[in-house]
């Protein structure tokens, strides 16, 4: 079988990382008959130092064929990130509908948790991130600019639809998990968008009664996910909250270093993309240090969408027996001084 595969490597350690991860996630695939044809586009922010844009302007169109996307990292430090975001990676979740950012957070055997008493396979949940709406949507703006009397709105969108939607996708997730859903919002602040988000819950929750059901602050969550991380199985929140749970997921587990993610379109007709966690590094890019293991777990993921769950086992155990082992060689973040072809030329051997 083959699959279109579009990459785009970025800024910062994400040319590293996928340069790296690639041959890994195609010996995987060729272990199983499944081949990748890869087009890769250098759409970054270079490009938009040079021409005032991260892609040009029927970018989207240029990627709706392919069966799916693998992105390095966005984000430089010569150009605010809210223009890098909103140049490239926004508007490929929105064009396509990706409303699902499924990021799932592994303390794995032989990692370091900087948590006390956490050993591998304590830590292990996911959780379901809306990504198309929110705190992220792109409504707003502001007048008298650089005056005294300047005002900036940012507003929250939270439709019906968005909020079941991804809901349902995390009560699906969590019936096939351990049975536990932990939903995530603000509401005693926020009493619209947030109060709708609890409203949903409790009215899909109706239908998966298998399914036990936690209701967090956030604030409250975040401290849970460093008193109590191992009590999590799925977790579902809005694009905001999601994103910086996830962040402290990745830190309890270990390393920003370990965490894939998906931007799901799960219904067609368009791809999805898969990318690290991590961001874009700046402080170490260009060294050949960054750990190539979220980007190789992204790969896991994009497999596992497109049906190859072969394949995606394959790279998910190379993951875990490296990182099992006190022999394999670790880049920095995991405590070794290994580079980051290393790390990869061991994975290809496990394969």
């Amino acid at each position: 079988m083959m699959y279109e595969i579009a990459v785009i490597p970025g800024d910062g350690i994400g040319p590293t990382v996928v340069d790296a991860a690639l041959p890994v996630i195609k010996d995987a695939g060729d272990a199983h008959g499944v081949e990748l044809d890869v087009t890769t586009y250098d759409w970054r922010t270079e490009r938009y130092l040079d021409r005032g844009a991260m892609m040009p302007e029927d970018a989207t169109d240029q990627l709706a064929d392919f069966d799916a996307i693998l992105l390095g990292a966005v984000g430089h430090e010569e150009v605010p990130d809210h223009v890098t975001l909103r140049g490239l990676l926004l508007p490929i979740r929105k064009t396509f509908n990706q409303y699902v950012c499924k990021r799932p957070t592994t303390l794995f055997e032989g990692v370091r948790s900087p948590l006390r008493g956490y050993r591998g396979g304590d830590i292990d949940f996911v959780v379901y991130r809306e990504n198309t709406e929110g705190e992220y949507a792109d409504v707003g703006g502001r007048e008298h600019h650089g005056y005294d009397n300047e005002v900036a709105v940012q507003s929250a969108v939270f439709t019906r639809e968005g909020v079941e939607r991804i809901v349902r996708r995390a009560f699906e997730a969590a019936r096939d998990r351990s049975g536990s859903l932990t939903s995530v919002t603000k509401s005693n602040a926020q009493a619209y968008g947030m109060v709708l988000w609890d409203d949903v819950v409790d009215e899909v929750s109706e239908e998966y009664p298998d399914v036990a059901v936690e209701r967090l602050l956030v604030d409250a969550a975040s401290m849970d996910f460093v008193r109590r991380p191992d009590e999590f199985d799925v977790v579902v929140a809005s694009n905001l909250f999601g994103d910086i749970l996830t962040d402290l997921g990745a830190a309890v587990s270990g390393s920003m270093g370990l965490a894939p993610s998906a931007n799901l379109n799960p219904d067609g007709p368009y791809p999805s993309l898969f990318e690290p966690v991590h961001g874009s590094a700046p402080d170490i890019a260009g060294r050949e240090i960054a750990n190539p293991l979220a980007t190789v777990l992204s790969g896991a993921m994009l497999f596992e969408d497109l049906g190859e769950d072969a394949a995606a086992a394959d790279l998910r155990t190379a993951v875990q027996d490296q990182l099992a082992s006190s022999a394999a060689p670790r880049t920095p973040d995991l405590g070794g001084d290994a580079a980051t072809a290393e790390v990869t030329a061991d994975l290809r051997e496990r394969i």
